[in-house]
């Protein structure tokens, strides 16, 4: 990278016909009282021009390759190719490797000798730096991330008690909207993430001194047994609102251990809230069916007992009885019959016993095995409605799964009437989110997508987003999620097929004759909503 110009970066904006004149004076006024700001970073700070093209030209104006850098273009863990200190000082983010190159991200106005001594640094691990430029507020942000942005809510300082430490850990994680608290030992201490949104983030790292400490409140308060070394299983009750699982697992360093935050008696979101395509013909003809099953399937952590959880609040009525078992119950619905599974009790045998409980509507929490399909077949074919999840990659994929753990062909074409498939992604925060125009790129392949599936797409008055990042979603550019969807409903011509054992190829062919889209055309339409970003699309399903 040069980083040498003939002329100051302002006038070549000018010149391209990036910004003009009087942009440039009002951000020299601006700098006049942020004399710490360049003209780039004011200029993207004051929004005056579209920020992918400013970044772009300012990058060819110094000699390296622009991009809009946010958290989650960043595909490996930053430390382990440029150590912690010299990331922090040099203000340098690494962001991707491939094929003997690492692309390693600076500030637009970055100093030559640091990028020296970042590319000596990388070239240790035997890569080739291939050079990109930000602006610097990005940087920062991501800087503070990897600093750990919310360790200054942990109250880890010099004379904090293990039982303040502990309980500090966990309170932010909930003000934090975590859904999991990962405590870690490593060499040199105790990591501390916490997932939000489905991403991990790192909050703290905590002095090896105290692990032994720490390893035993995380004991005592979860009724678990002191002096096994073994992976236990315990329960926090003593935060209002809160029912915190606690699962432990010796690893190399000590014990790690993982709380899951479940907020107790929480609001069931509308089936419509979490994204579902549609309107209430659609869900009335997708569920609701008796002598059948519902099958939603997902990878873990994907939404799949939410979803469930709203279409059963969605078939709630005080005529009809609906008993779930679970494991465990993790939100508690007046009016329904709620089963946790114990140490010693599995879902088929569980479901033996409900079927004698004059059920119309069963839910069970997972179909792991031959012996529970069974009986939720039997279930269905004796006039309940079943819902059920299990573990795939896409709606098509739920009936090779069923016949894998040994399901007969003719009792999926004859029980199972709608398989759903979803995962969830990370809407962009709205109060930091930039919006801006699609570019030429994006359009091309969002239209190239979309056309494979007879999807026509217009542009006019579409916007997108870039993530941006601030205090209200802990810097990472993106707040809370949203499902995406497609629905297999099980049509007689699809039902023939099953019977017939023909191939899953098969099967979707006929399904997208008769209008069924896969997850990314939903996907897709949430972008050009504005909902989330092609980005964070492509990071979930792989679309390039």
């Amino acid at each position: 990278m040069d980083i040498r110009r003939k002329q100051p970066i302002g006038v070549e904006l000018v010149k391209r016909g990036v910004v003009t004149e009087s942009d440039i004076e009002m951000a020299l006024q601006y700098q006049k009282t942020h004399s710490e700001m360049k003209l780039g970073d004011i200029l993207y700070e004051l929004d005056v021009c579209d920020p992918t093209t400013l970044i772009n030209a300012i990058a060819d104006i110094v000699g390296a390759k622009g991009i809009l850098l946010t958290n989650n273009l960043i595909k490996i863990n930053v430390t382990d190719y440029l150590p912690k200190d010299i990331a922090q000082k040099d203000k340098a983010i690494p962001f991707d490797v491939s094929n003997g190159k690492i692309k390693v991200c600076f500030p637009n106005n970055v100093e030559a000798r640091k990028m020296e001594e970042v590319r000596l640094e990388v070239l240790k691990k035997g890569l080739i730096m291939d050079t990109y430029v930000t602006f610097s507020q990005q940087i920062d942000k991501i800087l503070a991330m990897l600093n750990g942005a919310m360790s200054d809510q942990i109250d880890n300082s010099e004379g904090t008690t293990t039982t303040e430490l502990v309980d500090s850990i966990i309170k932010t994680g909930i003000e934090s909207r975590a859904s999991d608290i990962h405590i870690e030992p490593m060499q040199h201490g105790i990591r501390v993430r916490y997932r939000i949104d489905g991403e991990l983030y790192t909050a703290t790292h905590i002095r090896p001194d105290k692990q032994q400490q720490v390893i035993g409140r995380l004991k005592a308060i979860s009724n678990m047994h002191q002096e096994k070394q073994e992976s236990q299983d315990g329960r926090i009750t003593t935060y209002e609102n809160y029912n915190i699982r606690v699962s432990s697992q010796p690893n190399i360093y000590g014990e790690k251990f993982v709380l899951r935050l479940l907020k107790k008696n929480t609001d069931i979101r509308s089936i419509f809230d979490l994204g579902y395509p549609g309107d209430d013909e659609n869900v009335r003809k997708s569920f609701n069916k008796k002598n059948s099953i519902t099958i939603i399937a997902a990878p873990t952590g994907e939404g799949k007992t939410t979803t469930l959880y709203s279409i059963i609040d969605y078939l709630n009525r005080p005529e009809i009885n609906i008993t779930t078992i679970e494991d465990p119950v993790e939100i508690r619905i007046d009016g329904l019959n709620q089963i946790e599974m114990g140490p010693k009790t599995t879902f088929s045998n569980s479901l033996r016993t409900v079927l004698r409980q004059d059920p119309d509507i069963i839910l069970v929490g997972e179909i792991r095995d031959l012996e529970t399909a069974e009986i939720a077949i039997q279930a269905g074919q004796t006039g309940h409605y079943v819902l059920s999840t299990i573990h795939t990659i896409d709606s098509i994929e739920v009936i090779n799964r069923l016949r894998k753990i040994g399901v007969s062909d003719y009792d999926i074409g004859s029980i199972l009437s709608t398989s759903v498939s979803e995962r969830l992604v990370r809407r962009a925060c709205p109060k930091c989110r930039r919006e801006r125009d699609f570019t030429a790129e994006e359009k091309e392949i969002i239209t190239k997508i979309m056309s494979r599936y007879g999807e026509e797409v217009d542009f006019t008055g579409k916007k997108t987003f870039d993530a941006v990042g601030c205090d209200y979603c802990n810097n990472t550019g993106f707040y809370e999620r949203i499902g995406i969807f497609e629905i297999l409903d099980i049509t007689d011509e699809i039902r023939e097929l099953i019977v017939r054992g023909a191939s899953n190829l098969e099967i979707r062919d006929k399904a997208l004759e008769l209008g069924y889209r896969p997850l990314v055309v939903d996907g897709m339409k949430k972008v050009l909503d504005g909902i989330t970003t092609l980005d964070e699309l492509n990071r979930k399903i792989v679309l390039y």
